[in-house]
């Protein structure tokens, strides 16, 4: 949220610079991304409020008009392309040397002949909005001369607050207000609880049919409500806190929303059939056409705003186009209302409609609020659009009790390892009132305050700079990393180990076997089936940013199809790696490795893969990405951890190294294309025990010499014993079985 610190400092009296009230913030209450300065850079004294004495066409242009203006100690000649305004206006006027925020300096220069000694201003030049179709017409009760600054905002501070979801009192001007007045001692203005005069007694005919939806629904009815632009103060205020401007009315509710953290809706009163306003859920079939022009099927869990006939709102997200406030709009009915959290956001998130007033209503805006919102809202609507309230309704139902919750001031120290003597003291300043050996919760907190510890944490944020660094007292530790815990720490500790850093990429991809029913977007409609694309687009963003020797991997689930129509969830490990199949292939070896697993290493295609360049095991695959997907040689593999845990031993052993000189051997074997490699070295193993210790291919052929359908593969083989030097008999009977055994089972041919 963007806080206009002008606006603030409405709410609060405190001598606290803006800095350190962003800094308190941030340590007690949420973060503060930043301070935003806007506005006029230079000396403000030279920006006055003027009176316009003469205004007549410009003898030699026509589209501009020279004018006499009164600004205190002098009367200047001022040459203008503005045409909304003639003698008599009061207008806002920079006088020469004045710097305007786009850092062009005024200067008293001629236009086509005429001096001209300063500028007329329009709300964009001096950045209090947009608009640059005439120049701004101020209150005709102000003198001139009178220092700009003292009637509008020229230097603005931001501050870019980022509240946490359990504090949506947070999500307004006023309750930032409040805990600025906490942190420094200050004094909270109170809210101005004045209405208006009533100009009549209309009945407003409001029915709530789901109290549970919505506990509250204030109504109030204007008439002769004359609908036209914003002043420029609030126009301003609101553009400070990136809200746009509409219209006056409209403008109203979203001041209303970020002032006090409750969203109002404002109909055209004609348009309401029978005159009325139901608060019920949607019926079968039902649909609404929205403010943003979408038709929308609606769920009969959906929470609608209705008239006699039809509905005219999402209750607490947007309201319909058939009853939106126009140009042409006189009578306006006010809606300022409260509405239930959860349903807010099944349905927000149902219909893939957020908005800032769903924003605040999913995380629970205080039923209390209303009527300061209505209150305010009604004053504004009075003076600045000159409509007359006529009506007014409030039903309710049962609202919910102010908590009670008993702290024990022993406990605060406990926790804290502080002794807090003002801990009362504290509470009060943010709202909470002294009951017994409780507090009553603010009606603001009821959400997030429901506990001894809530509280203890309450006067923890008041402290945080004077509570000791001291690490709490154990006796005992409990706990130890599970088996899967370990190997993937394991798997962890060898990729970094290989040069690779972590990398945390979307769950939600474009594409996948399970789709949501309603996606957040295009590029995140599904559950992944894999992780390389997710680390491919990685490493593309970090090429693209001029990084080099880029290496990533990345351990999460992914969400293939499943039995019963659920995904089989299943933990892979995945990497990317700058370097082609010779970097990509050695990692997959040491990560093996470091499980103490074996790979079962076997020639096979994959998507995503070069032709001819990628290799499979039991557990996933390896190889050179396609050219297509990353420019230059790329590696990349994709394993299935769960696989690769299953297969880890759970203990390891080790066998003596033999003192004994080994025999080696290069044997050639002729097999059909169809025996795996890993198949043929395990048999050897198997027919060569125990003689056999070791056996490796290193060379495979296909040509003429060994047959269509056929290939060859070069086993390195190592002979010995741990007790002997084995004799060439022995070395040769081991042979002989070997050879024996592959014929048999595979039909292979020994070549060498």
């Amino acid at each position: 949220m963007k806080v206009p610190m002008s606006w603030l400092r409405d709410y609060v009296r405190t001598d606290a610079t803006t800095e350190q009230i962003a800094a308190a913030l941030s340590v007690s209450t949420a973060e503060v991304n930043g301070i935003d300065r806007r506005g006029v850079p230079g000396d403000l004294s030279l920006f006055r409020v003027g009176h316009v004495l003469e205004a007549e066409k410009h003898p030699n242009a026509d589209r501009l008009q020279l004018t006499k203006v009164d600004v205190g100690e002098a009367v200047l000649q001022i040459v203008c392309g503005a045409w909304n305004f003639g003698a008599g206006a009061k207008v806002a006027v920079a006088l020469p040397g004045a710097t305007l925020p786009n850092g062009l300096t005024l200067e008293r220069r001629k236009l086509r002949g005429e001096v001209s000694e300063g500028m007329i201003l329009a709300e964009d030049e001096v950045d209090l909005g947009t608009d640059h179709n005439g120049i701004m017409l101020l209150d005709d009760a102000l003198a001139p001369g009178m220092p700009l600054g003292d009637v509008l905002p020229l230097v603005e501070e931001v501050l870019d607050v980022e509240a946490t979801g359990n504090r949506p009192d947070l999500l307004s001007v006023y309750g930032l207000a409040r805990e600025v007045a906490a942190l420094f001692d200050g004094e909270l203005v109170p809210l101005d609880d004045a209405e208006p005069g009533r100009a009549g007694d209309e009945t407003v005919n409001v029915q709530i049919d789901d109290y549970a939806g919505c506990p509250r629904y204030v109504g109030r009815l204007f008439r002769g409500v004359g609908i036209g632009e914003s002043p420029v103060w609030l126009k301003a205020r609101l553009r400070a806190a990136g809200v746009r401007a509409i219209s006056n009315v409209v403008d109203v509710t979203n001041y209303v929303m970020l002032a006090l953290g409750n969203p109002l809706h404002v109909f055209d009163f004609d348009t309401l059939h029978g005159g009325r306003v139901v608060v019920r859920r949607a019926g079968p079939g039902e649909q609404l056409r929205t403010l943003d022009g979408t038709l929308r099927a609606l769920d009969p869990r959906d929470l609608l705003i209705a008239d006699a006939d039809r509905a005219i709102a999402l209750a607490g997200i947007m309201g319909g186009e058939e009853t939106e406030v126009t140009e042409s709009t006189t009578n306006v009915l006010l809606e300022a209302a409260n509405f239930e959290p959860i349903g807010i956001l099944g349905s927000s998130e149902r219909l893939a409609l957020r908005t800032e007033g769903s924003n605040r209503w999913e995380k629970g805006v205080d039923p209390h609020l209303a009527g300061p919102a209505a209150t305010l809202a009604t004053r504004m609507l009075v003076e600045l659009s000159g409509a007359r309230w006529v009506g007014a309704a409030d039903v309710q139902g049962e609202l919910p009790e102010r908590a009670v919750i008993e702290l024990r001031p022993e406990r605060v120290t406990a926790v804290l390892g502080l002794d807090v003597p003002d801990q009362e003291a504290i509470l009060e300043r943010i709202g909470f009132e002294r009951v017994g050996d409780g507090y009553r919760v603010p009606t603001w907190r009821a959400r997030d305050v429901t506990r001894e510890i809530d509280l203890v944490e309450e006067v923890a944020r008041f402290r945080m700079g004077e509570i000791p660094f001291t690490l709490p007292r154990r006796d005992a530790t409990f706990g130890r990393l599970t088996r899967w815990q370990r190997l993937r720490r394991v798997a962890e500790d060898a990729l970094v180990g290989c040069g690779f850093s972590e990398a945390y990429t979307p769950t939600f991809v474009a594409d996948g076997d399970y789709r949501l029913p309603e996606p957040l977007s295009s590029e995140a409609a599904a559950l992944r089936t894999a992780l390389v694309p997710s680390l491919v687009e990685a490493a593309r963003q970090n090429v693209a940013w001029g990084n080099s020797e880029i290496a990533l991997f990345e351990i999460a689930r992914v969400y293939p199809h499943g039995d019963g129509g659920l995904p089989d969830e299943r933990w892979h490990v995945a990497g990317v790696v700058e370097g082609g199949i010779a970097d990509v292939a050695w990692t997959v070896e040491q990560l093996y490795s470091s499980l103490a697993v074996t790979p079962a290493v076997e020639e096979g295609d994959e998507q995503l893969l070069h032709p001819g360049k990628g290799a499979r095991t039991a557990e996933g695959w390896f190889g050179e990405l396609h050219p297509s997907l990353l420019d230059g040689a790329w590696g990349a593999f994709e394993l299935d951890l769960d696989a690769l845990a299953a297969a880890a031993p759970e203990a390891l052993t080790y066998t003596d190294v033999s003192p004994f000189p080994e025999v080696h051997q290069d044997l050639a074997f002729v097999v059909g294309d169809d025996v795996p490699a890993a198949a043929l070295v395990a048999a050897m193993l198997d027919a060569g025990a125990p003689e056999l210790r070791d056996a490796r291919v290193f060379d495979e052929y296909r040509g003429a010499q060994v047959g269509e359908g056929k290939r060859s593969l070069a086993v390195r083989v190592a002979f010995g014993s741990p007790e002997r030097t084995l004799t060439d008999a022995e070395a040769s009977a081991a042979r002989s079985r070997i050879v024996e055994s592959l014929a048999s089972r595979f039909g292979a041919v020994l070549r060498t």
